[in-house]
């Protein structure tokens, strides 16, 4: 029997200790948002947090990640208002969308890692996920969009 922790909610399950986890996310436990691109780790399509790093699910066994805090792009805000979700809707980021759960949970790590990242920040952390419509322009002002947006709510917070 295998546990995850996806999302906050636990969840147990028996089968293949070796499967990657993101078919146990998108077939067993039904988190779609994250998506299948290329099987080999390269592409980023795939992305989520283990215990707050982005990591390719497609490349990892879901015996690596059991009893670990796993957060899917449906886990990253419950009611969409993210910063990084907020900025890709502002900013009409996706072209295709098929790539952007992946972006958008790279940006979140990086955005904790560097609340202010410059430009080689950002496209160093980026570099792993591919966009085939090339919206990286639009992706990386939408991480500095939403880095302002995280600074103005953490000085809201502050001042309440």
């Amino acid at each position: 029997m295998i546990t995850l922790q996806v999302n906050g909610k636990k969840h147990q399950f028996d089968e293949d200790d070796q499967m990657p986890l993101l078919w146990v996310l998108r077939d067993i436990l039904q988190y779609t948002g994250t998506k299948y691109g290329c099987g080999k780790g390269l592409c980023g399509a795939c992305t989520v947090h283990v215990d707050g790093q982005p990591l390719r699910s497609c490349s990892i066994p879901v015996s690596a990640v059991a009893d670990k805090a796993i957060t899917t792009i449906e886990g990253l805000s419950e009611k969409g208002d993210h910063a990084v979700q907020q900025a890709w809707q502002a900013l009409n980021v996706p072209q295709c969308g098929y790539c952007q759960s992946g972006q958008m949970m790279s940006a979140a790590a990086l955005l904790k890692q560097y609340p202010k990242p410059t430009d080689e920040q950002i496209d160093t952390a980026m570099s792993g996920n591919i966009c085939r419509c090339g919206t990286y322009t639009r992706i990386r002002q939408a991480i500095h969009m939403a880095a302002d947006l995280a600074d103005e709510l953490a000085t809201e917070v502050k001042g309440a």
